[in-house]
């Protein structure tokens, strides 16, 4: 029950009734109207724009539009005020009813209040995370994580056909790299003294596993080959062991992923059709790839630039600044092409619709990505990014730095595995992923109402203490949602209670919007407010034994408050789910 969407069909009937009578022309375009919470509860319910942005092509002023409205929706007989606010807004004042009957409604949906209608189509993929398989993730790594999955958690509770995937980054030369790191590891589980890892190699010690694993099953057997003989071999069992590592530190985040997808595999590797040669082939098919020069970068470094003739991509016919090579002086892609390649395959297993979360380091990346993949798809597909700035750890204010696990940097499971998988995922997403985080060890494990995590997670659990305070008390009264929804909820009238049944009632529109905008920080935020609310209201009966929520001496008001606390639990646990975050019975 989306109380916003109900009364904006309300106000479309209201406009069109109003141009039936020749008050309006038809055909007017709504898609700017809006009906929104009021930015003041004092003003009402309710506002809409709708005079506003209809007034010009209707041909009259926006006072006056609103005036017809006004009259129009004072029929409605839900609607006990409406009045014109300023040059021509609407507020509209409903009826308690009115919240009484979303109340019920959240009550009887519990979890999947808020749910939006299955949307088989268009099909969605949000690809996270996909770092480099050459070492353990760092908390930047969790970021992009924790935002992409909460996204497409967000997505499917809206309604959406939803695929997680990871893209494992197996080709470049990053991966001969780790390749000959691994092999330095293997030499040492041999038994010999390698002494401190040379320059351009990963120093982790997270290779050591992955050498001694090499030693167990080959012996001294590849010590003495030639590196092109031991190198195809080494490299892959080090992709597989760092990727198992991954998939262990996302585990432990909460992440899972339902595909991961090889660029190996669009190379014609490994039994593959080489599908970067056939991307490349349908767009210069098309005129959209040709042989030419570039001129030099204006002021800034561009390691993709070559004075040479080579082959371009059109970029700058769908919207970039350049135009793009798609090979390098040797012949072999550039990581654009491959990705065009990837990108292509998404639309062509069924994914119009595509969201990627990169880190903030690729941001001069978007438009060219963007281009590519209104070419690939004929214009059909779409691709959102969705950038996620850096991560600053710190511990009670003070910058922490360095890991023995990584050599440099403090990893994503180091942190998991100090604060635990809520703090990290709740703190991850309570901030917009386009602004810096300060991730401050100290405070996400306070029991505080200064930590949001665990103020949200607080307010679930009081929930829940207050049914079983009620079982305790009316050891016989019948809790189900079918009797909670039977409560006289009438008699929820306190300022309070008002206010936090008109919060429960936006949650809908809240998944929609945020849904809509590919923005899972709305939940966090919204659940953080219901829980304030709600610890507020919990306050206010230590001196008001009325808004108590078991009276002993009462069972019709202690029931009408279980359901409230019921609705109350279930918005909050959905919020939570959305966010991957666990809703507790209990605190410990």
């Amino acid at each position: 029950m989306n109380l916003f969407e109900i009364y904006s069909a309300r106000l479309h009937a209201a406009l069109s009734a109003l141009a039936e009578r020749g008050a309006l022309p038809a055909g007017l375009n709504l898609a700017r109207v809006v009906v929104e919470p009021t930015k003041d509860p004092a003003h009402g319910d309710l506002a809409t724009n709708a005079a506003m942005v209809l007034a010009k092509d209707a041909g009259t002023i926006p006072r006056a539009l609103a005036t017809l409205l006004v009259e129009e929706l004072s029929r409605d007989p839900e609607i006990t005020k409406a009045e014109i606010a300023g040059p021509g807004f609407i507020n509209l004042t409903l009826q308690p009813a009115v919240f009484t009957a979303v109340l019920k409604t959240a009550i009887e949906a519990g979890l999947d209040y808020g749910r939006g209608a299955p949307k088989p189509e268009p099909r969605v993929n949000v690809e996270y995370v996909s770092a480099n398989p050459t070492g353990p993730m760092h908390v930047g790594h969790g970021r992009g994580a924790v935002f992409g999955d909460a996204l497409a958690s967000l997505l499917a509770f809206a309604g959406h056909d939803v695929t997680r995937e990871y893209y494992i980054n197996d080709a470049g030369a990053q991966v001969d790299v780790l390749a000959r790191s691994a092999f330095l590891r293997y030499r040492e589980a041999l038994g010999e003294d390698i002494g401190p890892i040379p320059e351009g190699l990963y120093p982790g010690d997270y290779l050591v596993s992955v050498g001694k694993a090499l030693a167990e099953q080959h012996g001294d057997a590849l010590r003495n080959k030639a590196e092109w003989d031991w190198l195809p071999l080494v490299r892959q069992a080090a992709i597989d062991g760092m990727m198992a590592m991954i998939r262990d530190d996302l585990a432990a985040l909460g992440v899972v992923h339902d595909l991961f997808f090889s660029e190996r595999s669009l190379q014609g590797r490994d039994g593959n059709s080489n599908a970067v040669h056939q991307t490349i082939e349908d767009l210069r098919s098309r005129d959209l790839v040709y042989e030419g020069r570039l001129p030099p970068p204006k002021g800034q470094k561009d390691e993709d630039w070559e004075d040479r003739e080579q082959t371009l991509f059109r970029a700058t016919k769908f919207g970039d600044d350049v135009d793009r090579p798609l090979l390098k002086s040797d012949g072999s892609y550039t990581y654009f092409a491959n990705d065009i390649a990837y990108h292509r395959s998404k639309f062509m297993r069924g994914f119009p619709e595509m969201i990627d979360v990169w880190g903030a380091d690729h941001g001069g990346y978007v438009k060219r990505m963007q281009a590519a993949v209104k070419a690939v798809t004929g214009g059909q597909g779409s691709l959102d990014v969705k950038l996620c700035q850096l991560v600053r750890l710190l511990r009670n204010g003070e910058q922490v730095r360095m890991s023995k696990r990584s050599g440099d940097f403090v990893t994503l499971r180091e942190v998991i595995d100090e604060v635990g998988r809520d703090a990290v995922r709740f703190m991850m997403i309570f901030r917009k992923n386009d602004a810096t985080l300060d991730f401050d060890l100290g405070k996400v494990v306070e029991q505080s109402k200064d930590n949001p995590v665990f103020y949200v997670q607080y307010a679930h659990a009081r929930c829940a203490s207050i049914f079983r305070q009620a079982r305790e008390v009316y050891p016989d009264l019948d809790l189900s949602p079918a009797a909670l929804a039977g409560a006289d909820l009438s008699i929820l009238v306190d300022e309070a209670e008002v206010g936090i049944i008109k919060t429960i009632a936006a949650y809908p529109r809240i998944i929609e919007g945020a849904a809509a905008a590919h923005e899972p920080h709305r939940v966090a935020f919204f659940v953080h407010e219901l829980a304030s609310a709600f610890h507020s209201l919990w306050n206010k009966g230590k001196d008001s034994p009325q808004l108590r929520f078991v009276n002993q001496t009462d069972r019709k008001s202690t029931l009408a408050r279980l359901a409230f606390v019921h609705a109350v639990r279930s918005v909050l646990a959905s919020g939570l789910a959305v966010a991957g975050v666990a809703a507790p019975e209990e605190m410990r």
